[in-house]
């Protein structure tokens, strides 16, 4: 019995070794595709949006303050037809009283000053009129929508397919840009503040 105990003994070992050893190793693949093409996007105006100076005792101390709505043009040229994205990032993120949209910055460092909302409107396409599509799962699946959420992909597709982007040449699009002050009664004013919207819209190749 002794020798038939000491065999099973060493296959457990020798099973427990290789688990063990399957168990300490992991693969590391690094992927990627180059694509002949490139886009460039513009804003009008500079992509600024200026509201100017506000007085404090135009603003609303128990609901939110609409202060302005403004349209922008936003072009990509690229130098051939090809699918890509937009990607938003809000650089201010996290000082946005609505989650979904972009903040305004922050007054001492914790009251949230406000937010704005983006949305797509009349694209064209090489001077097609096209629908705006969003994903939000890094461009694995689209679906019609005008509204550019924070962290949201925006593309543009045919009228007649909100699920594929078009491959496109040149893409002209208005960007209505809509600013809203949060309530004032938990705001400081005492002091002059600075609304310090930004964010940043980069070309994803699909």
């Amino acid at each position: 019995m002794k020798p038939l105990f000491t065999a099973l003994a060493t296959s457990l070992m020798l099973l427990g070794c290789a688990t063990t050893y399957a168990a300490s190793t992991v693969d590391l693949t690094v992927k990627g595709l180059i694509v002949p093409s490139a886009c460039t996007p513009n804003l009008s105006g500079g992509g600024v949006i200026d509201h100017g100076k506000i007085s404090a005792k135009d603003l609303r101390p128990d609901n939110p303050t609409h202060i302005g709505s403004h349209v922008i043009t936003l072009a990509v040229l690229c130098d051939a037809p090809i699918q890509f994205a937009l990607h938003s990032i809000d650089n201010r993120a996290g000082s946005s009283t609505v989650a979904s949209d972009y903040g305004l910055g922050l007054i001492n460092g914790t009251q949230k000053l406000g937010w704005y909302q983006l949305t797509l409107r009349n694209p064209v396409a090489d001077g097609v009129a096209m629908q705006p599509i969003a994903s939000g799962d890094g461009g694995n699946t689209w679906y019609s929508e005008k509204f550019w959420d924070a962290g949201l992909y925006m593309a543009v597709a045919a009228l007649d397919d909100a699920t594929q982007p078009a491959s496109v040449k040149e893409m002209v699009t208005e960007l209505l840009v809509v600013t809203s002050i949060a309530r004032t009664d938990s705001l400081d004013l005492s002091n002059e503040v600075t609304l310090d919207g930004s964010a940043t819209l980069e070309v994803k190749y699909l």
